[in-house]
């Protein structure tokens, strides 16, 4: 609860706020869980006052008292989960990408990013009809690379033209960009986010290359990897979920990023996961 200051609610004048504060009643929640009848007399203050004064910010400031059922139905009408367009990444994310999560992918230079956000973008695009937000913080989106992706998926031109028309397209250099960009859309996008890898000084294992307070921010993390064997200039990468809020992290699928084309199962879904 917040500080206590003049105007926060009828009733709370300035010499109020002196006087309260001169007994060390400095937040709604110092007021609101104290004695008022030991208050009112060590301040000078009424007492009916002070009851009043406790009822309105209590009725200003409390959370009103919600059910399982309420609760469980309002998450279904504020989440959607979108597909990213490649079955086995589906798994591992449990179906796909939730809105009003941060999913971030990790990996290190020719990992698969850049290709991942690509194939997410033009499925959500063609597949979902959706509008996609892509914020280009490398330079590395074209859109002849979207082209191809949609190209795969479908021969109809005005369909592409569709999809293409639904994504917008921001660069942002730096983070002052980035932060204007996710305020100007703050609570109307479903944010991802990509991170590159560093090694710890000490241990010489790799880690995000975004530091430690960042690591809280994201619900869910993927790295990815090149699979054994299939080498940077594959199309094959090894997706090891590293944090989630609903399956067991270690979880890891082969992924194929390249674009679509006839549809083939992922080495591993043909195996012990099926």
């Amino acid at each position: 609860m917040g500080v206590l200051r003049a105007g926060l609610c009828p009733g709370l004048t300035q010499d109020m706020v002196q006087l309260l504060r001169s007994r060390g009643i400095k937040t709604v929640v110092d007021l609101v869980s104290a004695d008022l009848e030991e208050v009112a007399q060590k301040c000078g203050l009424s007492y009916k006052a002070l009851v009043a004064l406790r009822r309105v910010l209590l009725a200003q400031f409390s959370a009103f008292p919600f059910n399982g059922a309420d609760l469980y139905e309002e998450l279904k009408t504020s989440t959607a989960i979108l597909s990213t367009g490649i079955a086995s990444l589906d798994k591992l994310l449990d179906a796909g990408l939730y809105t009003g999560e941060v999913t971030e992918i990790v990996g290190g230079p020719g990992s698969g990013k850049t290709q991942v956000c690509l194939r997410v973008a033009a499925n959500v695009a063609h597949g979902l009809q959706q509008n996609v937000l892509y914020i280009d913080s490398t330079g590395g989106l074209t859109a002849s690379r979207i082209l191809q992706l949609l190209q795969a998926r479908t021969p109809e031109e005005e369909e592409q033209a569709g999809a293409l028309q639904r994504i917008q397209v921001v660069r942002a250099f730096d983070i002052f960009q980035m932060l204007d960009v996710l305020q100007d859309l703050r609570g109307a996008v479903s944010q991802q986010v990509t991170n590159h890898m560093t090694r710890d000084r000490d241990s010489g294992q790799l880690k995000p290359a975004l530091g430690r307070s960042w690591s809280f921010v994201p619900s869910t993390r993927l790295l990815l990897d090149t699979g054994q064997g299939a080498g940077a200039s594959g199309s094959w990468r090894m997706a090891c979920l590293t944090k989630s809020p609903r399956l067991p992290t270690g979880f890891q699928e082969m992924v194929d990023i390249g674009t679509w084309g006839t549809p083939v199962q992922s080495p591993t879904l043909q195996g012990d996961h099926m």
